[in-house]
Order: structure tokens, then C-alpha cells, then sequence
């Protein structure tokens, strides 16, 4: 069926804002901060592709803006209605905030959010009992049946003056005389406003909105310099999603990092899905961050469109090259038993256990390493250049928000070439005099040609007091339940590791 909706003699005002005591004359440009509520790393590439075989389709953003802007208007002396379009299809009505910086004693004394938006469907709601006009296309030529519309329910049922019905399944076009009332355009703030200084006036609108969010990606090219020292060539990238049914054209642009606590409204309106446009901003002034009560802001150097269901991607800092790092091997088969839930002497707790030995890379988010900035909470995927010089994808992570100063880790994978086990060798209890005492042999086998350093990290999980008594490679304490082994394995070679741990209670 082929439906296309075309107005008929609808006056052009009727899709113009209209203000009984005068119309908007300027607007200055829009200020957005939007803060996002998604998990680091956990946005899908779906997000932002239409859903496959739908023309429709619904996705609640996982986040939120606050969205300023200022307004001219012609105010009369008394009240006022004032019709605000331009605002977000999904705005919280609650957290509209009104501000005139001619006027300091306006005040809104009522406010309407009126979303109801013209559609076909409505349309056809609004005029049964009414006269429409519907052509249809029979062979090469186009049929026209005016009447009363009696049902819309499926197809078109109307009755012509005569008073003959007619059943229309199929049709070309149909058309109204106008536009009924209480059908909007697009979505409008209605105030009731009273000023009692006439003229022009600037009026500042702030407002929530729901279906933005935004989200940090950060890319690295990796190389290996020797004995597990590597450089790293660092760029970040921030991608914003608006699907808030509003765009933003030279935005003044401002991100939240941070955790911010927010009360949970019930669920929101769903908000329709289109194609969007995805595009890369230009290169020019970029982030600047600052810390802003306990968060961090980054604000855009430069204005930004947004235009409405679009993903765009801005720079979040240049890239920064050469950064130190190091790349670390760890075999850690004990983190997978918890403990200090109560005393545990279940002897086949742990008894025996192998894993992968894991590969790290580290490096520290300090001035000296060329880097010292906030770095948001994001995926990071690293790469490396193969010997014809194509990058080639070998890991990525999540990172958590990171301040200045502070060490980044990255878990890249599974080392192929070196494999770990740990057993127990020897155990016993002394329920009496509270005593237990654990003996473990943590082999590490190297198939690489080269040596190779692996941390071994162990937790000690039976009880929260205990102690090494006897050890054949010194540990460093990590914690309260944690201790390293550092050991160097030769190449095709294997190390083992023995240590006894007593516990008392």
C-alpha cells in the first residue's frame, strides 16, 4: 500500500511558531554538556546503524544533556503565552529552568510541554466524522473520492454526499483541508509568562534531555624495544550520539567524566531510531580539561553541530607518541579462589590449577612520559605494525577513569609460547592449636627463544592471617592477600617456584 501524506490548503502560519504577544527575533548559539551513564567500552557499533530490515526502530541512549540557550522575544506588558520550539523531543518538562536577563521579576506562571506530533495516523484520528479527499492511481491516472471519513482502522472507509460508502484499501494520496488543532509540527514549550516591562527581551532556557550520551576511544600503535620495554603512539577520540530529537547547530560543547549520581526516573519515552549521519569534526581548537567540583570537564575549543541522530567524532587530545611502557607477564591461576568468607581447611580447596599466563601493558600517565592528562574511561585497542608495515589488531581493554600521575593497565591476551601450573605439594591441619600450614610448586614453562620475566601472583586465601616460612625465590608483598614472584625463565626452559604459607586463628 502506498501512502503519502500531501496537505491540502494548509496556511504556511500554521506550521509557524506563533506568539500572541510577538515571535522569537535571535537566537544565541546553544550550550550543551552531556554526561554519559554507559559503562566504559560497553557501547555496540549497532547503536548507530539503522536496525537491519526496519524502517523504525527504538533505542534508549545511555545518557543524558544539559542543553542552554537565549532567546529574543517581543513581550507585552501583562501575560503572556510564548510557544518555545526548537527544544528536544525528549526533554524532562521538570527540569525546564526560565530566566529573563531584561527582566528580573518575569516569571513563568505556567508552563505546557506539548509533543504531540502531526503524523498520518493522527491526522486521520482527528478527521473522522469530517471531510478528506483521497486520490488513488487506477492504470495512468489519478481517481479522487471526497466524503465524510467514517474509519480508519486498516483502510479508509468514507461516505460521499450521495451517501454512498466507499471501502479504500489502496490509495495515493490523501488530503486535508488543514492542519487540526492540537496536532504540533514539532515539539513545543507553551508558557503562560508575566512581565510587566514590555519589549524586547533575552530569555535564558535550560532544560534535561534524554538520548545523548557520549563515550572516549583510545587507539595505540605498539612496538617492542627490548627485554620487555616497548613505546606506545597514543590518540583518544570522543564519539557523541544525539538521538535527542533536536539539533544543535555551532554549539558551545562541554563533556562530563565523572561519575554523577542521578536519581532514576522511570523509564522514558522511547525515541524513534533513523539512519544517522556519521561524521569526523574538522581539526581545530580542541579539548581543554579542567577539574570541575569532583569530575572532569573537557570543553570544545570550537563550536560543534549536532545534528539530530547523528554519531560524530571529535579529537580528545593530538596523538601523542613515543610513551614509555612495559609489557608484563603474569600467571595468576589463584585469583580464581576467594577466600575470607570463613575459615577454609577443605584440603582440595586449590589443590591443583592451571592457566594462561597473561600479558600486560603498563605504562604511566605522568608529564615525564609525555602524557599528565585525565584520561575519560574508555575502550583502548592496540595494534602493531607487521614487517610489511600493515597494522595488525592484538588486543584491547577497558580502562577506568584514570587521573595524572597514575599508572594505565591494559590486558592484551594470552601468551601462546609460555604456559603456567600450580599445585599443592604438601598440606595439614591442626584444629587444636589452630594451625594450618601449605606448600605449593608453581612451574613456568618457556617455549619462546628467548628468555622471558614472568610475575607470579598469588593469593593467599584460606585466611586473613598468615605467613611465608620457607620460599625458593624472594616475593614482594602486594596486600593483604597478595604476593609477586618475579622470575626470569630461560629460553625453552622452565623455572618452578615453592613456597610454604601457616596459617593460624
Amino acid at each position: 500500500m502506498n501512502k503519502k501524506l500531501i496537505p491540502l490548503a494548509i496556511s504556511s502560519a500554521l506550521f509557524t511558531t506563533v506568539f500572541s504577544a510577538g515571535v522569537a527575533m535571535a537566537k544565541d548559539k546553544d550550550a550543551i554538556t552531556i554526561y554519559s551513564s554507559a559503562q566504559p567500552g560497553s557501547i555496540s557499533p549497532d547503536i548507530y546503524r539503522p536496525i537491519p530490515g526496519q524502517h523504525r526502530g527504538y533505542y534508549n541512549v545511555p545518557g543524558y544533556a544539559m542543553v542552554k540557550s537565549i532567546r529574543q522575544y517581543n513581550i507585552a506588558n501583562g501575560v503572556n503565552q510564548i510557544e518555545v520550539s526548537d527544544v528536544a523531543a525528549l526533554l524532562d518538562p521538570t527540569t525546564v529552568q526560565f530566566k529573563s536577563h531584561s527582566d528580573k521579576d518575569a516569571r513563568v506562571l505556567e508552563q505546557n510541554y506539548q509533543f504531540d506530533l502531526v503524523s498520518q495516523q493522527k491526522l486521520l484520528q482527528k478527521y473522522l466524522g469530517q471531510t478528506i479527499t483521497v486520490e488513488q492511481l487506477i492504470g495512468d491516472k489519478i481517481h479522487k473520492k471526497t466524503g465524510e471519513l467514517i474509519s480508519a482502522d486498516g483502510g479508509l472507509v468514507i461516505k460521499d454526499s450521495s451517501g454512498g460508502i466507499h471501502s479504500i484499501n489502496s490509495y495515493h494520496n490523501i488530503s486535508f483541508p488543514q492542519l487540526p488543532g492540537g496536532l504540533r509540527t514539532k515539539p513545543t514549550l507553551v508558557w503562560s509568562l508575566f512581565s510587566d516591562q514590555p519589549g524586547k527581551q533575552d530569555i535564558e532556557l535550560s532544560y534535561q534531555t534524554n538520548g545523548m550520551t557520549w563515550w572516549s576511544d583510545y587507539n595505540v600503535i605498539y612496538s617492542e624495544t627490548g627485554k620487555n620495554k616497548c613505546k606506545m603512539d597514543l590518540a583518544g577520540w570522543v564519539s557523541i550520539i544525539n538521538q535527542s530529537g533536536a539539533s544543535f547547530e555551532d554549539a558551545k560543547l562541554k563533556l562530563i567524566a565523572g561519575d554523577v549520581n542521578r536519581a532514576q526516573p522511570a523509564p522514558s519515552p522511547h525515541v524513534m531510531r533513523k539512519s544517522m549521519n556519521v561524521g569526523i569534526e574538522e581539526r581545530n581548537d580542541g579539548f581543554e580539561e579542567k577539574s570541575f567540583f569532583e569530575y572532569h570537564l573537557y570543553t570544545l575549543g570550537r563550536p560543534a553541530n549536532l545534528p539530530n541522530n547523528s554519531t560524530k567524532q571529535l579529537e580528545l587530545f593530538p596523538a601523542i607518541n613515543g610513551i614509555n611502557c612495559n609489557k608484563e607477564l603474569v600467571f595468576d591461576a589463584s585469583s580464581q579462589f576467594y577466600g575470607y568468607g570463613g575459615l577454609n581447611t577443605n584440603q582440595g580447596y586449590g589443590k591443583h590449577s592451571q592457566s594462561d599466563v597473561n600479558v600486560y601493558l603498563r605504562f604511566k600517565n605522568d608529564k615525564k612520559n609525555g602524557m599528565g592528562i585525565p584520561l575519560p574511561a574508555g575502550r583502548i585497542r592496540v595494534n602493531q605494525r607487521d614487517s610489511d608495515g600493515s597494522l595488525e589488531f592484538i588486543g584491547e581493554d577497558i580502562i577506568d577513569h584514570t587521573p595524572k600521575n597514575e599508572d594505565v593497565l591494559i590486558k592484551m591476551g594470552n601468551s601462546f609460547d609460555i604456559k603456567g601450573e600450580r599445585k599443592q605439594a604438601n598440606y595439614s591441619v591442626d584444629t587444636n592449636n589452630k594451625r594450618m600450614s601449605e606448600s605449593f610448586e608453581i612451574t613456568i614453562k618457556n617455549h619462546k627463544e628467548v628468555a622471558q620475566e614472568v610475575v607470579i601472583r598469588e593469593t593467599l586465601y584460606r585466611w586473613s592471617n598468615w605467613k611465608i616460612v620457607d620460599n625458593s625465590h624472594d616475593f614482594s608483598k602486594e596486600d593483604a592477600r597478595h604476593i609477586h614472584f618475579k622470575v626470569k625463565v630461560p629460553a625453552n626452559e622452565k623455572v618452578t617456584v615453592k613456597y610454604r604459607v601457616n596459617y593460624s586463628w
